[in-house]
C-alpha cells in the first residue's frame, strides 16, 4: 500500500508522463499533417517528428517500468523482462537525445554565420552533416551494447524484501552504467558546444551592430536568443532527466525507496513534458499548427452547440 507521499509523487508522475505523450504527440501530429499537405518533409521536420516519436517511446518505458517495480514486482524477477527493459532503454534513450541534438545542430548551422572554413564546409554540405551524426548514434550504440550484454550477464538481479539486491561490485556497476551512457554524454558534450558557439556568435554580432551604431536588435539578434534559450533549457532539464534517471539507479541498492524513486521518477519526467511545450512556443511552425487545431477544435464545439440547439 502507497503512504500519501508515495501516491501524490506517483500522480505528478503520471501527469508528467500524461503531458508528455500529448505534446510531442502534437509536435508529431502537426508535423505529419504538413508532411501530408506538402508532399514532402523537410529535414528539420523529419527530426522534430523523429524527437516526438522517441520521447512518446522513452515516456511510456519509464512509466511502465515505473507501474511493474511498485504494483507487480515480481515481473521484473525474470531475466528476460531486465534484458529487455535494458536493451530498450539504450535504443530510445540515446535516440532521444541524438535527435534533440541533431536539432540544435541544424539550427546552429542556420542561424550562426562563422567565416572559418571548417563552418563554411558544413553549412554547404548540410546532408553531409546528417549523415556524420548517423555515424555517431551507430558508433554510440555499437560501443554501447557489448557492455550491456555483459552486465546481463554478469548480473544476477533478484528481488528481495521490496528492494534490488545485485550480484556486482557497486563500483564496477557504477562504471559500467557510465559507459553504457556514454553516447548520451556525447551528445551532451556536442549540446553544450553549440550552445558556447551559439553565445559567441551572439556577442560578436552585437559588436558588430554596436559598431554600426544600429540601435535596434535585428531578426538575426532575435533568432540567437531564442536559439540560446531553447539550447540553456534542454540542458537544464536534460541534467534534471538524468539526475532523476540516476536516482532510480540508486534505489536499487537501497531497501524500501518506493519515495525516493518516486521522487526521482518525478524529477525525469520533467524534460519530456516541458521541452515539448518549449518546442512549440519556440517553433513558429508548430505554434501555427497549434493555433490551427484550436480554431478547429472551437469550430467543432460551436457546430455541436448549434446543432444541439437546433434539435430543442
Amino acid at each position: 500500500m502507497l503512504s500519501t507521499a508515495e501516491g501524490v509523487l506517483l500522480s505528478i508522475a503520471t501527469s508528467e508522463a500524461m503531458l508528455g505523450v500529448i505534446g510531442n504527440g502534437f509536435i508529431a501530429v502537426v508535423n505529419c499533417t504538413d508532411c501530408n499537405r506538402n508532399k514532402m518533409i523537410s529535414k528539420i521536420g523529419f527530426i522534430l517528428t523523429g524527437l516526438a516519436v522517441s520521447r512518446i517511446f522513452l515516456v511510456w518505458l519509464l512509466i511502465s517500468e515505473a507501474y511493474i517495480k511498485i504494483f507487480s514486482p515480481n515481473l521484473l524477477s525474470s531475466i528476460n523482462i531486465i534484458e529487455l527493459i535494458s536493451y530498450l532503454w539504450i535504443i530510445i534513450s540515446q535516440l532521444s537525445f541524438w535527435f534533440a541534438t541533431t536539432l540544435s545542430i541544424f539550427y546552429f548551422i542556420k542561424i550562426v554565420n562563422f567565416s572559418h572554413y571548417i563552418f563554411l564546409w558544413l553549412k554547404r554540405r548540410i546532408n553531409t552533416v546528417f549523415f556524420l551524426l548517423i555515424g555517431c548514434l551507430l558508433v554510440s550504440w555499437l560501443f554501447t551494447f557489448p557492455v550491456a550484454v555483459k552486465i546481463i550477464r554478469d548480473s544476477k538481479m533478484q528481488y528481495i524484501n521490496t528492494s534490488w539486491q545485485i550480484g556486482m561490485k557497486k563500483s564496477e556497476l557504477i562504471f559500467r552504467y557510465a559507459f553504457t551512457n556514454g553516447g548520451t554524454f556525447l551528445f551532451f558534450m556536442i549540446m553544450l558546444i553549440v550552445c558556447f558557439l551559439l553565445i559567441i556568435s551572439l556577442w560578436r554580432h552585437n559588436k558588430r551592430m554596436q559598431l554600426s551604431e544600429s540601435g535596434f536588435r535585428d531578426l538575426n539578434t532575435e533568432a540567437h536568443v531564442k536559439a540560446i534559450k531553447v539550447l540553456m533549457s534542454f540542458i537544464i532539464l536534460f541534467v534534471l532527466h538524468f539526475m532523476g534517471v540516476t536516482i532510480n539507479i540508486i534505489c536499487l541498492f537501497i531497501p524500501e525507496s518506493n519515495l525516493l524513486f518516486m521522487f526521482g521518477l518525478t524529477i525525469a519526467f520533467i524534460y519530456p513534458c516541458c521541452h515539448s511545450l518549449i518546442l512549440i512556443l519556440a517553433n513558429s511552425q508548430l505554434k501555427q499548427g497549434s493555433v490551427r487545431i484550436l480554431q478547429q477544435l472551437k469550430c467543432s464545439e460551436k457546430g455541436k452547440l448549434h446543432d444541439s440547439l437546433e434539435e430543442k
